[in-house]
């Protein structure tokens, strides 16, 4: 798929992203557009904020970019697709895939990590911001994030699960160790934990909640 600066107006695209498309592709060089990937690429690269408003307007595709080993960017990762590491994902900004994100390592991003559907980590997840995913949550080990973490159904981590803001999960969340956040939790369905469960605002579970340790909410706010 081609974009041009005719359908970038017709999305609605702001005056400063549209400004700065025309300077990346003037229209004597690219008079039918510039590829969908190559436009992401271009925007994770010099980290133009519209990237992610690209992806919500012109959606994922069915393209899948498959890794043998690490898959390591200084700045940021944007793929309208599905993106499948075998070693690490790892990004100096963040990662964002309109399909899942899968890496057989850990998946490290210094701002936020979202994908359209699954995320699943043979080892950690850990962002410098927010963790979000239309689907499930996954990791082998522990899951971190600096803001929220929201999924579209469950969230489970082989170790911890903290975050620095709420968690909210469609499914279940279940952590070897322990959930602690610094706002609340809720939980379509229950909420496990082989350590202590502590938020700072409330918890609420469809099903049951079960810690091997205590189970803290603030002051304030209830366990539902």
């Amino acid at each position: 798929m081609k974009i041009t600066k005719e359908l970038l107006k017709e999305k609605g695209a702001c005056a400063d992203g549209y400004r700065d498309f025309l300077k990346e592709y003037p229209v004597d060089k690219y008079p039918d557009g510039v590829e969908y990937q190559e436009l992401l690429d271009c925007c994770a690269e010099k980290n133009f904020s519209y990237g992610s408003w690209l992806l919500g307007k012109f959606g994922k595709t069915d393209e899948v970019r498959k890794i043998g080993g690490d898959l390591i960017a200084e700045k940021g990762i944007i793929f309208a697709g599905q993106l499948e590491a075998k070693g690490c994902i790892k990004a100096g900004w963040g990662i964002e895939a309109g399909d899942g994100i899968e890496a057989g390592d850990g998946i490290e991003a210094g701002d936020g990590i979202e994908a359209g559907e699954g995320i699943k980590a043979g080892h950690g997840i850990n962002a410098g911001y927010g963790i979000k995913a239309g689907w499930g949550i996954e990791a082998g080990w522990g899951i971190n994030a600096g803001y929220g973490i929201n999924a579209g159904d469950g969230i489970k981590a082989g170790w911890g699960i903290e975050a620095g803001w709420g968690i909210r999960a469609s499914g279940g969340i279940n952590a070897g160790n322990g959930i602690e956040v610094g706002g609340g939790i809720k939980a379509y369905y229950g909420i496990k934990a082989g350590d202590g469960i502590k938020a700072r605002y409330g918890i609420e579970a469809g099903w049951g909640i079960e810690a091997g340790d205590g189970i803290e909410a603030g002051c304030e706010y209830g366990i539902y």
